[in-house]
């Protein structure tokens, strides 16, 4: 299954989603993109993701114009100003889910809350990671796919 995150900035979530499916033992392989990409990944993102063990090679901020020929199974939003845009139109084959993430990028605080929100944030990715891989596995129509997804909390 080919999996394209999409968060507008495309430095946090969504690359935070990308590396961790990415390191999945399902049979997914997933993209980031953004449509207003910042062109850098945040700096707090790579530290986190490497502190858990996962790989941060190639990991970049990048539009999802980028993407036109990808053909990804699904597209999922992981903010919510992403998930009210309209998605180009090459997506429209793809199923389309919105995963709610809080952006730990956004935080003001001390280093121990940047790190929990963080955290938090790759924990909850983790377990939604986990689910999708095994839905992978069960080459689901999109209907199912779809009635799955929202039953595991996709919007």
């Amino acid at each position: 299954m080919k999996i394209l995150y999409i968060c507008t900035h495309n430095r946090c979530r969504s690359i935070l989603c990308e590396a961790i499916t990415n390191a999945s033992n399902g049979n997914v392989e997933a993209r980031s993109a953004g449509s207003q990409p910042v062109g850098e990944v945040h700096p707090l993102s790579l530290k986190y993701l490497a502190e858990r063990g996962f790989s941060t090679d190639g990991l970049q901020s990048q539009s999802w114009d980028e993407f036109e020929d990808y053909d990804a199974d699904l597209v999922v939003t992981v903010c919510d100003s992403a998930a009210g845009e309209s998605c180009p139109v090459y997506f429209g084959k793809s199923l389309k889910v919105h995963w709610g993430l809080e952006d730990p990028s956004k935080l003001e605080g001390s280093e121990q809350e940047k790190a929990e929100a963080f955290n938090n944030t790759i924990d909850i990715i983790e377990k939604r990671v986990a689910a999708l891989a095994e839905l992978a596995e069960k080459n689901l129509d999109k209907a199912a796919l779809k009635e799955t997804l929202s039953k595991l909390g996709a919007q």
